[in-house]
C-alpha cells in the first residue's frame, strides 16, 4: 500500500502541477511554477519515504481526511477554497503580467516553502498521532519534545510558512491577498482542536502550562 501511494505521488503531482499552475498560465516558461514544485516535490519524497520506511502507522493517519468533529468539517470547508483560489491565481498572474516580483525574492521564497516543509517533516519524526484530521487516538500520549517544546502546534507553524510564502515564490503578490487567509481558518482550527485534546488526551492540560506558546514563541 505504502509502496502504490508513493508511485501514485509520482504520478499525481506532475499532473496537479499542470493543471493548477501550467495550464493558468498558458506555458511552461513559468519558471517561477518548475522551482515551486521542485521546493515542494523534493521534501515531499523525502518524507513519504521516511515514513514508508520508518513510520507506515503516521502515514496511514496522514491518509485519513473525514473528520469527526463538526466544527472541524466546517473548518476544511473554509480551508479548501483559498488554498485552491491561491494555488490558480499564480499562474494567471504569470500569463497577464499582474505581478512583479523580482528573481531574488521568488529564490528567497522558495527557501522558506522547503524550509517550512522540513519543518512539518521534523514534527512527523517527533509525533507518530500527527493525524491529518483531530482526534485522540487509543494509547496516545503527550508530545513535548523537539519542536513541541517550543510551541504546541509546530506542524501549523511550518504550514502557515509553508502558505505564506507560496504567492511570492510563485512570483504573485495578488495570490498572498487570498492565503492571507489560511492562518486565520487555522488558528480557528487549534482553537477548536485544543478543545478535543484537553477533553480526550491525558496530561494535555499540563503541557498547555508548561509551553504556553501555540504557533510562534514568545509571541502566540
Amino acid at each position: 500500500m505504502a509502496k502504490k501511494l508513493f508511485l501514485k505521488i509520482l504520478i499525481l503531482f506532475p499532473v496537479f502541477i499542470g493543471l493548477f499552475l501550467f495550464l493558468p498560465a498558458g506555458s511552461f516558461r513559468f519558471w517561477e511554477a518548475w522551482l515551486f514544485s521542485a521546493a515542494l516535490f523534493i521534501p515531499m519524497c523525502i518524507t513519504v519515504l521516511y515514513l514508508i520506511r520508518k513510520d507506515p502507522a503516521l502515514l496511514e493517519r496522514r491518509l485519513r481526511s473525514k473528520e469527526k468533529e463538526e466544527k472541524q468539517k466546517i473548518i476544511v470547508r473554509l480551508f479548501r477554497i483559498p488554498s485552491i483560489l491561491g494555488i490558480l491565481i499564480p499562474g494567471f498572474d504569470y500569463r497577464f503580467n499582474w505581478s512583479e516580483v523580482s528573481p531574488v525574492l521568488v529564490i528567497a521564497a522558495n527557501m522558506m516553502v522547503f524550509i517550512g516543509y522540513i519543518w512539518v517533516f521534523l514534527v512527523f519524526r517527533e509525533n507518530s498521532y500527527t493525524s491529518r484530521i483531530v482526534e485522540v487516538e487509543k494509547g496516545q500520549k503527550v508530545i513535548s519534545t523537539g519542536p513541541y517544546s517550543l510551541v504546541r502546534h509546530p506542524m501549523y507553524s511550518g504550514a502557515i510558512l509553508m502558505f505564506l510564502f507560496t504567492p511570492l515564490a510563485l512570483g504573485s503578490w495578488w495570490a498572498l491577498i487570498v492565503f492571507a487567509f489560511i492562518p486565520f481558518v487555522l488558528i480557528f482550527r487549534i482553537f477548536d482542536e485544543e478543545r478535543v485534546l484537553l477533553r480526550d488526551l491525558p496530561g494535555y492540560k499540563e503541557y498547555c502550562q508548561k509551553t504556553r506558546y501555540r504557533l510562534i514563541p514568545y509571541i502566540w
